[in-house]
C-alpha cells in the first residue's frame, strides 16, 4: 500500500470535514484495494481537487464535455524507464461534493469526496460503469472501502 505515490492539488476542502493527509490516506488505500482486484500496482496518482468552474474547464479539455461533474479520471501508461504499473490523475470536484451531501440524509461530504476518489481509483483500475449492472457492482465495492477505510482509521 505504501507504493503509490499519492499527490493532492488543488483548492481547499473546506466545508468536508476532510484534512489533505486523510484524504492522501484514503487515496492510497483505496489505490491499494484497485491493484488488489487486477493484479497490477498503483505507482502514482495526482488527486487535483477542483469546485464547479474548474471541473467544467477539465471536462470540456479531457472528455469535450461541457459542465462540471463529480469526478474526471485519467489513466496514463509508465513512461520509459517508470516501473510498470498504473499512473493518473482524478479530478474531484470539492464544491458538488459539499452541496450534494447537503441533500443526502446520515451523508457527510467527506463521505462524498471519499466516494468519488474510491470511484476515480476504480476507474483507473479498468472499471467501467457503462451499464446499470456494472454501476452498481462498482459502487457496491467502492461503498465497502470506504466502509474499510473508515473503520481502519477508528481503531
Amino acid at each position: 500500500m505504501k507504493n503509490c505515490r499519492i499527490i493532492i492539488d488543488g483548492v481547499s476542502l473546506r466545508g468536508t470535514g476532510l484534512k489533505k493527509t486523510t484524504l492522501a490516506e484514503a487515496a492510497r488505500y483505496f489505490a491499494f484495494r484497485s491493484a488488489s482486484r487486477i493484479k497490477l500496482p498503483f505507482r502514482e496518482v495526482t488527486v487535483v481537487l477542483q469546485d464547479d468552474i474548474s471541473s467544467d474547464e477539465a471536462h470540456q479539455a479531457i472528455m469535450n464535455v461541457c459542465g462540471a461533474t463529480d469526478v474526471i479520471t485519467q489513466r496514463y501508461d509508465a513512461m520509459p524507464g517508470e516501473e510498470d504499473g498504473v499512473y493518473g490523475e482524478l479530478y474531484v470536484n470539492v464544491q458538488r461534493a459539499v452541496s450534494y451531501a447537503k441533500n443526502r440524509p446520515r451523508w457527510s461530504a467527506e463521505n462524498e469526496v471519499l466516494l468519488y476518489v474510491a470511484h476515480g481509483m476504480d476507474h483507473l483500475s479498468g472499471a467501467d460503469d457503462m451499464t446499470e449492472t456494472d454501476r452498481q457492482k462498482m459502487r457496491r465495492r467502492e461503498f465497502a472501502w470506504i466502509k474499510d477505510f473508515l473503520r481502519t482509521r477508528q481503531d
